[in-house]
């Protein structure tokens, strides 16, 4: 399924748009989570970036 809505980080607007905020010209994202699988292939990597980013 295509994720066709997006987030500003900045003002936190939602757009349509995949590269820029309308509003406040700031990045978007999407706001949805990743779907979840018990059979997680790459756990361990986010788990480390997850810790990394926490130590900073």
């Amino acid at each position: 399924m295509v994720q066709l809505l997006r987030k500003c980080q900045k003002c936190g607007s939602y757009t349509l748009r995949t590269d820029r905020c309308p509003r406040c010209d700031g990045t978007v994202r999407t706001p949805h989570p990743p779907k979840f699988s018990p059979d997680d292939k790459y756990l361990k990597y986010r788990m480390a970036l997850k810790k990394e980013q926490l130590e900073k």
